[in-house]
């Protein structure tokens, strides 16, 4: 039984695709597609060098191309800040004076209790202070 090249690509690409889903590595997903262009190759007719420079060009400029994409792409996406970690960092205007005590702050349209990092610092009425903490319903400032 003689089976034709572009069965073998073809073979080859789902061998590749194993890999791909149990290590979730996309290289082999690269490497796969470039073993269908393997396959195409075959078809068309062209021998095992023009078949196997098909497969090194595809994979490699899938992986030249792609990979910095991604990376790009996964370490452009800042994750976004919800509930209280979205406060921190914010500004705040003081409504009550705030010392190591406690205090009253007006922090995104709303009053909280707030009390200073610094045992130190007093903020009076009209102050606007840094959030840098939330612990439980009060903000600590700075």
């Amino acid at each position: 039984m003689d089976i034709d090249a572009w069965i073998w690509w073809l073979i080859g690409a789902v061998g590749l695709g194993i890999p791909l889903v149990l290590t979730a590595m996309p290289e082999f997903g690269m490497f796969a597609v470039g073993a269908v262009a393997g396959a195409v190759t075959a078809a068309l007719g062209f021998g095992v060098v023009a078949q196997v420079i098909v497969f090194v060009a595809v994979s490699v400029a899938l992986i030249a191309v792609v990979r910095p994409i991604a990376a790009r792409h996964r370490a452009g996406t800042p994750a976004l800040a919800t509930g209280i970690d979205a406060l921190k960092g914010r500004q705040a205007r003081v409504l009550e004076r705030v010392d190591a005590e406690g205090g009253r702050i007006k922090l995104a349209g709303e009053v909280w209790s707030a009390r200073s990092l610094d045992a130190t610092r007093v903020f009076e009425p009209g102050d606007e202070v840094d959030v840098v903490e939330i612990e439980g319903a009060t903000a600590v400032v700075i």
